[in-house]
């Protein structure tokens, strides 16, 4: 691994991005015309002393960044396919796959739609329910996104095989949940034609899932735009709340985010997600010295 190559790397992708861009304040002392070290690890998910030493490429400690630690690098820094593939080389990590997908790297109009909403939770997925980037609200609220590629990456995968996904949502409303899941996914097979990737996914479910094999067969298509959904945390309990969408230009990538009438429960109780957030965190950063992307059971979408 050339720790020294990897270091000088990520200092130059530091210094080019602008507080501004990743929704950070300028801030009056300010002695560095990029990002700090800290305001990186903040946006990886890291704590601040390990990518420091990522940093100054230091042979001492023989700091090894995992491939979800180096994912995390990549969308902190907006790193582009070249850039990502590179700092994977540097690190001596197998490349993704999905490095190489027309999803694998999010849009920037998204990205910058997400760095301006910090105030309620938001993230980014595929058309296959694959989250590519999300604020600490959205990690807080729905838990995170698995560090990992592929078919169990996606929600609507995960759905229909692993009950402990559905734990988010009340039992009563599953069935609406998988009917939504089920048509949206049909209008995103469709329009991506021929996908292998599509085509396993759907073949994979209908032989593990028999209730998506029959929803399957319905033929019923609708791409979602706009749900109300209850949503079971574990802290705040059951939270009600308005889910947007904002869907790209070729509809492969879409901005999730959340909102709740002025005054209401829900909107209370957004308020208080933030210091439950910050609490996790905390408690997070002093338990291990490396933190990729913050993780709490149950990720939703």
């Amino acid at each position: 691994m050339n720790l020294p190559e990897l270091g000088g790397f990520l200092r130059t992708r530091r210094d080019r991005i602008r507080p501004a861009e990743v929704g950070l304040p300028q801030g009056p002392r300010r002695r560095v015309p990029g990002l700090r070290r800290e305001e990186v690890a903040q946006l990886a998910g890291l704590s601040a002393d390990y990518y420091t030493e990522l940093e100054r490429g230091s042979t001492k400690h023989r700091v090894q960044p995992s491939a979800q630690t180096l994912a995390a690098l990549a969308r902190a820094l907006r790193l582009n396919g070249d850039e990502r593939d590179h700092l994977f080389h540097l690190a001596e990590r197998p490349v993704p796959p999905s490095a190489h997908g027309t999803s694998a790297h999010v849009q920037p109009a998204l990205l910058g739609l997400l760095d301006q909403l910090s105030r309620t939770p938001a993230r980014i997925i595929t058309d296959l329910h694959e989250t590519l980037a999300e604020n600490d609200l959205a990690r807080t609220l729905l838990g995170p996104s698995p560090a990992h590629r592929g078919p169990a990456a996606s929600f609507v995968h995960r759905w229909f095989t692993d009950p402990r996904a559905r734990e988010i949502y009340p039992p009563e409303d599953h069935p609406r949940h998988s009917r939504v899941f089920v048509a949206d996914l049909r209008a995103a097979a469709a329009r991506r034609g021929r996908d292998p990737e599509t085509t396993r996914m759907v073949a994979a479910l209908r032989r593990r899932s028999p209730e998506f094999a029959a929803l399957w067969d319905a033929h019923d298509v609708a791409v979602r735009r706009m749900d109300r959904k209850r949503i079971v945390h574990a802290v705040l309990g059951v939270i009600e709340l308005d889910c947007s969408n904002l869907l790209s230009e070729d509809g492969r990538q879409r901005l999730l985010w959340f909102t709740a009438p002025p005054g209401s429960r829900g909107a209370e109780q957004l308020e208080l997600l933030s210091v439950v957030g910050s609490q996790e965190l905390r408690a997070a950063q002093d338990s291990a010295p490396e933190r990729p992307p913050a993780q709490v059971p149950g990720p939703p979408r």
